[in-house]
C-alpha cells in the first residue's frame, strides 16, 4: 500500500498567518484593533501605540525593562501575547503622570537621580508602581515575615530591594531607586 495513503508524515504544516481583533484600554484610551497571534504586548505598544517607555531589554523576562502594568498588576510585557489581552487595562510609563503632573515615583526618580542611561528607568518605575499596590493589598514577598503579614505590608529597605529584584540596572543605580521608593512611602 502507498505511504501516502496510510497518512504517512508530509512534513510539517504551513503556517498560516493568523490574526484576531483585540481591544485594549491603553493609559485610559480605548483602541481595538487587529493583532498578528505572535505579536507581544510589548510589540504592540511600542509599534502600534507608539508608546516606547518599555523597553526590549533581555527578550525573555529576565531583566524588567518591558514592565507594564496590567490590570494594576505588574508584567513583563515581552511574555505576554497581545491577543490573549482582550479587554484588559494597560497602563505604561507614559501613562502615570497626570497630565503635567508626574506620578509620585516618577518624580521621587527625578528628585533622587534614581537613574543613570534611563534604559531600565520605565521599567523600573511600573514595577514600583505595582510593587506599592501589591505591598499596600498584603501581599507578602519572599522575606515578608509570615507570622506579621496581616494587612499592609510595611516596606523597608529590604523588602524593598527583595520586591524590585526583577528589574536589573546595568549601570547600578539601585541605591537611589531604593531611596526613590521609600520617599514615595513616606
Amino acid at each position: 500500500m502507498d505511504s501516502l495513503a496510510l497518512g504517512a508524515d508530509l512534513g510539517p504544516e504551513p503556517v498560516v498567518d493568523e490574526h484576531s481583533p483585540v481591544t485594549l484600554f491603553v493609559n485610559g484610551e480605548e483602541a481595538t484593533l487587529t493583532v498578528d497571534h505572535r505579536a507581544t504586548v510589548l510589540e504592540t505598544l511600542r509599534e502600534r501605540f507608539g508608546l516606547t517607555g518599555a523597553k526590549k531589554g533581555c527578550d525573555h523576562g529576565q531583566c524588567g525593562a518591558c514592565t507594564v502594568l496590567v490590570e494594576g498588576r505588574r508584567i513583563n510585557s515581552c511574555l505576554l501575547l497581545a491577543v490573549t489581552q482582550d479587554g484588559a487595562t494597560i497602563t505604561t510609563v507614559e501613562g502615570l503622570a497626570d497630565g503635567e503632573s508626574l506620578h509620585p515615583v516618577q518624580q521621587a526618580f527625578v528628585e533622587r537621580d534614581a537613574l543613570q542611561c534611563g534604559f531600565c528607568t520605565p521599567g523600573q518605575i511600573c514595577s514600583a508602581v505595582g510593587m506599592l499596590r501589591e505591598a499596600a493589598d498584603g501581599r507578602p514577598s519572599h522575606i515578608t515575615d509570615p507570622d506579621t503579614a496581616t494587612g499592609p505590608v510595611a516596606l523597608d529597605a529590604d523588602e524593598i530591594r527583595e520586591r524590585m529584584s526583577g528589574n536589573l540596572c546595568r549601570c547600578g543605580a539601585y541605591p537611589r531607586i531604593v531611596e526613590a521608593i521609600e520617599d514615595v512611602i513616606e
